[in-house]
């Protein structure tokens, strides 16, 4: 079930925004905040996959928290009067919020929200490679300074030296990064 953070500063619209939320399908846990403050609070205390903010709030606006509220991985929607929607959205498209004209169209809010929850795919398939690259690349690293270690004290070529480490996690049934932090931690060979 996915979790949801509601901003809004009044009770009632709270009520109002989380009984359209449910008539539009959608199922999620809901977490209010009644200003940017207590907002931003929620936001450190946990992860939410969908941040709606209704503007204006009691401390802000809310433009400001909806552009922090994009540093984490939740889709953010953004309300505001129809009146300044367009300005508003210039402001903070670039940070990926989405800004929707109130009063709210069902058509509308489910488009955003489709967006946004393919778009935060998009973007959790992109962090996980990268993170596996990432990985590739420090394993890379440790593997070149063992490489180093082996040709400055044992005077291995660096053909060699690749060899040796390959033959040792093929023996090993290891790694070649485990054989190589072993190496660099002083387990140099004879």
């Amino acid at each position: 079930m996915e979790r949801m953070l509601i901003v809004t500063a009044t009770a009632k619209s709270h009520d109002m925004l989380t009984q359209f939320v449910a008539s539009c399908g959608v199922q999620a846990q809901t977490v209010s905040a009644a200003s940017g403050a207590q907002a931003r609070r929620a936001l450190v205390d946990g992860d939410f996959d969908l941040i709606l903010v209704n503007t204006p709030l009691p401390d802000e606006f809310g433009h400001e928290l909806a552009q922090t509220a994009c540093e984490t991985a939740a889709g953010v929607i953004l309300l505001a009067k129809a009146e300044i929607a367009d300005d508003v959205a210039q402001k903070v498209e670039e940070d990926g919020v989405f800004v929707l004209p109130k009063p709210l169209s069902r058509t509308l809010f489910l488009q955003a929200l489709r967006m946004l929850r393919a778009a935060r795919a998009r973007l959790t398939g992109l962090r996980r490679e990268n993170r596996r690259l990432q990985q590739r690349i420090e394993d890379i690293r440790q593997v070149d300074r063992a490489k180093c270690l082996l040709i400055e004290c044992c005077g291995m070529t660096e053909p060699d030296a690749h060899a040796y480490i390959e033959q040792q996690a093929m023996q090993r049934r290891c790694t070649k990064r485990v054989v190589a932090e072993d190496i660099i931690c002083g387990g140099l060979p004879e």
